[in-house]
């Protein structure tokens, strides 16, 4: 039986990602920031899809909360097989106007976050294991508003191959999914209904992504058959450009 340790799972992408993974047969490790109610509900989802599930509260910047949220899953289920890094912060701003109180807490969540997950994948998971980052498609879209945020997770592509090539010899694969528009509430909160509506027309498939398509796509690289697949950075945005 698999293991696989989940960030931002108490909401939106982690949330469809933990209970795919679920429903794959895994064991998942739901972490939380901050709501206990919210990850329960996850964890619930999760045993619904057929896998066994706890919830672990950890602020993924704070190494010593992240490495108990992986002891605690060596305690219940024996190991680490798959991480998946979905936490995130998104805060939009012009340039001009970015508050750099808004951008550190960006790059404590999304960059620092990233790397203590990514250090303690390296120590923990186990031989033949998947490590799953979270980016965003907005790095290569480019939109207004968005520097902090896309300047933060531009940093997470940038060590996805690093990663790969340095767990060589370890048979663990490591990619990186980049979403588009996906209806989310850290994507539609501020925004009104003219502008969702734009957005959702960008791809040719017109309309905007949900959790549960992204979720197929890390699900797939955490598993034996996208194991060929490694150092990459996956847009999965309907093919928006």
């Amino acid at each position: 039986m698999a293991v696989a340790v989940v960030t931002g799972a108490s909401r939106g992408i982690g949330r469809s990602v933990a209970v795919a993974l679920g429903a794959a047969g895994h064991d998942v490790v739901v972490g939380y920031a901050g709501s206990p109610s919210a990850a329960e509900e996850t964890v619930s989802l999760v045993r619904e899809a057929g896998g066994r599930a706890v919830a672990a509260q950890a602020d993924v910047a704070d190494e010593g909360a992240v490495a108990g949220m992986f002891d605690l899953a060596a305690k219940e289920f024996g190991g680490v097989d798959v991480v998946v890094n979905s936490a995130g912060l998104m805060l939009l701003s012009p340039v001009a106007d970015l508050d750099l109180a808004d951008l550190d807490r960006m790059h404590r969540t999304n960059i620092r976050g990233s790397f203590v997950i990514a250090r303690e994948a390296a120590r923990r998971v186990r031989d033949g294991g998947a490590i799953v980052f979270v980016s965003t498609s907005v790095v290569g879209l480019q939109f207004p508003a968005y520097a902090g945020y896309a300047a933060s997770k531009g940093a997470v592509e940038a060590m996805t191959l690093i990663l790969a090539r340095e767990l060589r010899g370890r048979n663990i694969t490591v990619n990186t999914v980049a979403p588009g528009p996906t209806a989310t509430d850290l994507f539609l909160d501020g925004k009104d209904q003219a502008t969702i509506d734009h957005l959702a027309k960008q791809p040719p498939l017109e309309r905007l992504g949900q959790p549960e398509d992204i979720a197929g796509v890390v699900a797939f690289l955490a598993s034996p058959a996208g194991h060929w697949v490694n150092g990459q950075t996956v847009r999965a945005n309907g093919g928006i450009i």
